[in-house]
């Protein structure tokens, strides 16, 4: 087992309030409609609170995963900082023993914010994760908050 963590930052233009909204507490909402290429569909199993879970099922784009089920550890809504972690599907068992993540949001201006992601795992063997995997897990998180940023900006009255 090779212990990994990578860390990123995006600056956005929408308020830290929606952004926070709609990519950590309506996600499971949310991303189906904003990336639907790649989202088929999400439950969530709770109040969407800390011990609540959110399962995302994936389309064939995203293959070889077809789903990713995380458990929500924190949902602090004064620091604006989720932390889950992934309990089935996803990289698990593939070429990860545990998957979890920190986002956090923080106000830069009345209508910009910047997330904050930092993304730690274990692989199954006692190899590290090959550069490109490690890149893919820096890259998506900033993907999806540039689209969340731009299904906001398209739609201004979403999580107002």
């Amino acid at each position: 087992m090779v212990a990994g963590c990578c860390t990123n930052e995006v600056t956005v233009n929408v308020s830290v309030h929606r952004m926070w909204k709609a990519a950590a507490c309506e996600d499971h909402i949310l991303l189906p409609k904003i990336i639907p290429e790649y989202f088929a569909g999400a439950e969530l199993v709770g109040d969407g609170e800390a011990g609540s879970t959110k399962t995302f099922h994936f389309t064939p784009a995203a293959e070889p995963l077809t789903f990713v089920k995380d458990h929500v550890e924190v949902l602090d809504h004064g620091s604006h900082t989720r932390r889950y972690k992934a309990i089935e599907g996803g990289h698990l068992g593939r070429t990860l023993k545990s998957h979890a993540f920190e986002v956090k949001f923080e106000a830069t201006g009345a209508d910009s914010c910047v997330v904050k992601t930092k993304t730690e795992y274990d692989t199954i063997d006692d190899a590290p994760l090959p550069e490109d995997e490690v890149q893919k897990m820096t890259d998506v998180p900033v993907r999806m908050m540039k689209s969340v940023e731009a299904y906001l900006i398209a739609n201004p009255g979403v999580c107002a």
